[in-house]
């Protein structure tokens, strides 16, 4: 039990983190494409000049699709035009972005589609979901995968046990379990074009999709036929003409005739974009052309794929960059928290970013500053708790929980956190009443929940703990995949301590 307490621990303290990671992804060309950037705990967009565009107001941010953004405020999801303005209400659970002219939403535990603006073009009552492609989306009813036409007939009834998008006019299904299964492709009646015999496929792209049979990957073309044998041990997409395919422990990349084009000698690589393909030389990533030649030096501890005109590159976590296809860098976090805030919101996102790489004494540094600079912020006070309560110095965390109650009485995140360093105290009494305060003013915080089952847990109320647990999987949107693994094993363990 000790094991998994400390582990749900770790992912409560996660799920109260200064700073998120985020996800960017390849859109259709934008002739004036925005870039999502977070600061200060918000999202905001850049231009391709590394101008901010739409100020740092969202709780999250998605990339630009056919003009709009989804964007997360408080906990529901809407969309804005390119101007920032708000166009479509939050008021969803979960979104996706849009894809010929509809979005698939999620609401009550039911995904529908609406269209530019807002309205429900097909209502809510899918168990899954995918983007429209070729004129047909990939929906679950039960537990099977079917398509739906963009006014909501289901035109391939559910059979597949998973499904992909349509690319080229085919899409991946797979048919069997998770354990025993095979791939093939449908056409857009639902009728199968290449039977399922494959251990993995791919989408088509440039005409040719890798399929594994075995296991090694190879090539096939629209009729199933093979055209590259399987003798590959990872392969990718083509793009720009060429495939990246992995040899051994090494990634290189092949033409359409199967001839390695660019000798493997990477330790990681991805598909062509733009005309770059990002790899990893040893532990950094940079990015070659199509002759394979280095384009950019391999410097980043993490790099994206190019699109727009720029990449983002991270050199140290948080710590990330916007770079042009000559490598030079048209926006970086650090850059920006220097320009845009006042000399005590800088000391304080200078906090942030010392706190993220676990240097809280310097943190506390900052934060103290910033405090003094504005006695007032009550955020300043609330992440110097946590800086403390990191280093074990509970009592003066709590003292650092206390203002910021003070100043900010509504904060829910304020009272799960104190709640922890009294459980941290084995104050378990105050523990209790912390989190009973963070759930009162937020009845869906999954991890005031989880401490609350901890508490219970170790106080020996197993039957408390046990809803406390059940609670918090009932917000399990509000938790990472981790965590609701852990708490799912706990739960399962203390059914077995029953019996």
């Amino acid at each position: 039990m000790t094991r998994y307490i400390k582990l749900i621990l770790v992912i409560m303290f996660i799920g109260v983190s200064l700073f998120q990671s985020e996800g960017l992804s390849n859109k259709q060309q934008d002739p004036n494409p925005y870039f999502v950037i977070k600061a200060y705990d918000k999202y905001g967009y850049i231009d391709k000049n590394g101008k901010l565009v739409i100020g740092l107001r969202f709780d999250d941010a998605w990339s630009f699709s056919e003009g709009l953004a989804a964007v997360l405020v408080g906990d529901k999801w809407g969309y804005i035009d390119k101007t920032g303005k708000i166009v479509i209400s939050p008021q969803f659970n979960w979104v996706d972005d849009f894809s010929e002219g509809l979005a698939c939403v999620k609401i009550s535990g039911k995904y529908g589609y609406i269209d530019k603006t807002g309205k429900y073009v097909i209502e809510p009552q899918f168990d899954g979901n995918g983007n429209f492609s070729e004129g047909l989306a990939r929906v679950t009813i039960g537990k099977k995968y079917g398509y739906i036409d963009k006014t909501g007939k289901v035109v391939i009834n559910p059979q597949f046990d998973a499904a992909g998008s349509f690319c080229e006019g085919l899409a991946v299904v797979r048919i069997g379990d998770d354990k025993k299964y095979k791939e093939g492709y449908i056409d857009k009646s639902g009728q199968y074009v290449i039977k399922p015999k494959f251990d993995d496929a791919g989408n088509f792209s440039e005409g040719l999709a890798y399929v594994k049979i075995g296991n090694k990957y190879g090539y096939i073309d629209k009729t199933g036929e093979i055209v590259i044998k399987p003798k590959f041990d990872d392969a990718g997409d083509f793009s720009d003409g060429l495939a990246r395919v992995k040899i051994g422990k090494k990634y290189g990349y092949i033409d359409k005739t199967g001839k390695v084009v660019i000798n493997p000698q990477f330790d990681g690589a991805y598909d062509f974009s733009e005309g770059l393909a990002r790899v990893k030389i040893d532990d950094k990533w940079g990015y070659i052309d199509t002759d394979g030649d280095i384009y950019i030096t391999p410097r980043f501890r993490w790099a994206r794929d190019f699109y727009g005109g720029l990449a983002r590159v991270e050199f140290s976590e948080p710590f990330y960059a916007y770079i042009n296809r000559n490598g030079q860098i048209i926006w970086d976090l650090t850059d920006f928290i220097s320009k845009t805030k006042s000399e005590a919101s800088a000391c304080f996102d200078s906090g942030v970013a010392y706190y993220n790489k676990g240097a809280y004494d310097k943190a506390i540094l900052d934060f103290t500053k910033a405090i003094e600079l504005e006695p007032t912020f009550s955020k300043a006070y609330y992440n110097r708790g946590n800086a403390y309560d990191n280093k074990g110095e509970h009592d003066q965390a709590i003292l650092d929980y206390n203002k910021a109650i003070e100043l900010d009485p509504e904060d829910a995140a304020v009272y799960n956190n104190r709640g922890l360093a009294y459980y941290n105290k084995g104050e378990y009494d105050k523990a209790i009443s912390d989190y009973t305060k963070a759930i009162e003013l937020d009845p869906k915080y999954a991890h005031a929940m989880i401490g609350m089952g901890l508490v219970y847990d170790l106080k020996g109320d197993k039957e408390k703990a046990k809803y406390w647990y059940e609670q918090a999987l009932k917000n399990k949107d509000r938790l990472n995949q981790k965590g609701i693994d852990l708490i799912q094993q706990r739960l399962k363990e203390l059914e077995i301590d029953k019996r």
